[in-house]
């Protein structure tokens, strides 16, 4: 299993955050397929004001651009997308990848040394 951890902003704007949050408690169920369609075994996303931490669990063979592209192009995903950019601060017209930026990691507590 790989693990990818990222972070987006939301707009600072109370109303549009709520907003987004309420959309993530009735994601799409295309969305949803998809996302497991292209193997993505778990994704969860938290918030601290208007900062999101993703993680998202995939299947070993995931390849990060390659499935993300598969991703974009599957049904309602680009709506989604688009949608969703409403909230988020990030350029116009940028894919989910391309919006959460990937972060590094510095501890692993079970890694072997």
């Amino acid at each position: 299993m790989k693990r990818y951890c990222q972070t987006l902003d939301l707009y600072n704007d109370p109303e549009l955050i709520e907003q987004y949050e309420r959309e993530h408690r009735r994601v799409w169920p295309e969305i949803k397929a998809g996302i497991k369609e292209v193997g993505i075994l778990d994704m969860q996303i938290y918030r601290m004001g208007n900062r999101l931490f993703m993680i998202m669990d995939t299947v070993d063979e995931f390849d990060w651009i390659e499935d993300n592209k598969r991703l974009a192009d599957l049904p309602r995903q680009a709506e989604w997308e688009n949608y969703m950019s409403k909230f988020q601060v990030s350029k116009e017209g940028q894919a989910s990848h391309e919006k959460w930026q990937m972060m590094k990691p510095i501890f692993l507590l079970n890694e072997e040394e």
